[in-house]
């Protein structure tokens, strides 16, 4: 502990210098403004900043891509209370209370207490960051090639699951796109090209940075062209910094949708969306107010802006230690990281123990900042809610063909970039969700190699797969999983836990 205690302190003093200071700000404006223009996403605007940081040292590079991130994810909450139109994906929740508080002349204390939501949410999953990636790396240590399959398997599929809970067989199907287009290239084991069909540029795959900003990038605008953008902004000059009881009032909440925002961070894919409706839907069920819920209810508010906040440091912890991203943006910091010759991974507390608390560092001032920022520039913000998406789009047009450029230099990666952003847009179409989807592309290749590379080791036999230990227990949660997505099953299995609840005897 006092070892953890000197790294983390390191970890903060290493960024306490004017060029990261200046980084920090910048990123972090950026994100917000990111976050608070509807279409534009933080996995979106990660991708393409990963391109423009390409010739940074990799500790400022790192710490401009976390700060966008964290800063779009706050910055989401802008438009859902003055426009009801959730700036990203993980700020729908907000919508629900935020808007009607708006709309009831409170935008200003709505917009306070999402600040200072969105920042305790923070503290709470760094909390969690710092106490269980140091101990999961080192458990990490046990897997084999065995287990590492398994676990990549696990987390297209539980993305899956998650990321469409309406229809569990959409999110597998994207999934299964993403490792099918993982296995287009050169494999790593025997260096045998696969599924090129015989043009010489698919030799190295799939990139994945121009896969991610076709399909979340050029993807959306073409989604946020397509849709009529008939908002009305509401504006208000009441009170923005919020009082010391609005914040300690609902401290339960706080501490529980923080926890609950971490474990949906931790999950591989599921990302900030899921984690701000499970903790809104958990704090609904315990409330003592439900009933203003959806109609304005601050503590509703609390719940979905702590829980979306809390899952960034919670999706570090899979991202750092196991290298599976807990979020579709961390997937993209994943790239970046390997791209600035950082190795995600078991590995990375014996490589490198200085990166997990420099990570934590970087958190740490960035909630200060999204906290200065959202307090102090409340009237800035707002205007630019009011840039018109007909001006905008184009622009983010070329950022996207620009960005999926620079890293190669190569024209294959513009029209990669456009395939995925076509494919993208018809899967949403037809509501399909994107998250599996370029999870299946990060992780297709640890899937692939660890599972040649454990008939290798095992003279093909697949026993070991089922054997070992952890890797029976992947194996079994997996195929829950997969049964309890089955209608079938799934009705069964609520209607045995309704008899057992009926013949409970009553007190």
């Amino acid at each position: 502990m006092p070892e953890g205690l000197s790294l983390l302190g390191h970890g903060i003093a290493h960024f306490l210098t004017w060029e990261a200071l200046f980084n920090l700000a910048w990123a972090s404006l950026l994100g917000i403004v990111i976050g608070a223009l509807p279409g534009l996403t933080a996995t979106m605007g990660v991708a393409l900043l990963v391109t423009l940081t390409y010739k940074m040292p990799p500790d400022q590079a790192i710490l401009c891509l976390m700060a966008l991130y964290v800063g779009a994810i706050y910055g989401g909450s802008r438009s859902a209370i003055l426009l009801a139109i959730p700036g990203t994906p993980a700020s729908a929740a907000t919508t629900l209370d935020g808007y009607p508080l708006a709309r009831a002349g409170k935008a200003g204390m709505a917009m306070g207490i999402a600040t200072t939501s969105s920042a305790l949410g923070t503290l709470v999953g760094i909390f969690f960051l710092a106490l269980i990636a140091p101990w999961l790396a080192e458990f990490a240590l046990r897997f084999g090639s065995y287990e590492f399959f398994w676990l990549a398997l696990f987390g297209v599929l539980i993305s899956g699951r998650l990321t469409a809970i309406e229809d569990p067989l959409k999110g597998y199907i994207a999934g299964i796109l993403g490792l099918l287009a993982a296995m287009i290239g050169m494999e790593g084991l025997h260096a045998f090209q696969r599924f090129t069909f015989g043009v010489s540029a698919l030799g190295g795959g799939i990139d994945l940075i121009p896969a991610m900003v076709g399909a979340f990038g050029f993807a959306e605008i073409l989604a946020v062209m397509k849709r009529r953008f008939t908002a009305e902004l509401v504006t208000s000059d009441d009170r923005v910094l919020p009082r010391l009881a609005d914040i300690t009032r609902y401290w339960r909440t706080t501490i529980r949708s923080g926890i609950v925002g971490t474990i949906a961070g931790i999950i591989p894919g599921v990302g900030e969306d899921i984690g701000a409706w499970a903790s809104y839907a958990a704090a609904r069920r315990a409330s003592k107010e439900r009933d203003q819920f959806g109609k304005g209810s601050i503590e509703g508010l609390v719940a979905a802006e702590t829980g979306n906040s809390a899952v960034i440091p919670g999706a570090m912890i899979p991202t750092l230690t196991l290298a599976l991203p807990g979020s579709a943006a961390a997937a993209v910091l994943i790239a970046a990281m390997f791209i600035h010759g950082i190795r995600p991974g078991p590995l990375l507390m014996t490589e490198n123990p200085a990166f997990l608390y420099q990570i934590v560092g970087i958190l740490l001032l960035t909630t200060i900042a999204i906290t200065v920022f959202g307090l102090s520039l409340t009237k800035l913000l707002v205007r630019v809610l009011l840039v018109p998406r007909e001006k905008l789009m184009p622009v983010v047009y070329v950022l996207c063909v620009v960005g999926s450029f620079a890293i190669t230099q190569r024209m294959f990666d513009v029209y990669v970039m456009i395939a995925f952003g076509l494919i993208g847009f018809v899967l949403r179409e037809m509501r399909y969700p994107m998250a599996p989807l370029v999870l299946g592309i990060v992780l297709g290749e640890l899937l692939d190699v660890n599972l040649r590379r454990g008939l290798l080791l095992s003279d093909g036999d697949v026993t070991p797969f089922f054997t070992r230990p952890i890797s029976a227990v992947l194996f079994a949660i997996i195929a829950m999983t997969i049964l309890m997505s089955l209608p079938m099953v799934s009705r069964r299995v609520t209607d045995l836990f309704k008899r057992l609840d009926s013949q409970r005897p009553a007190g």
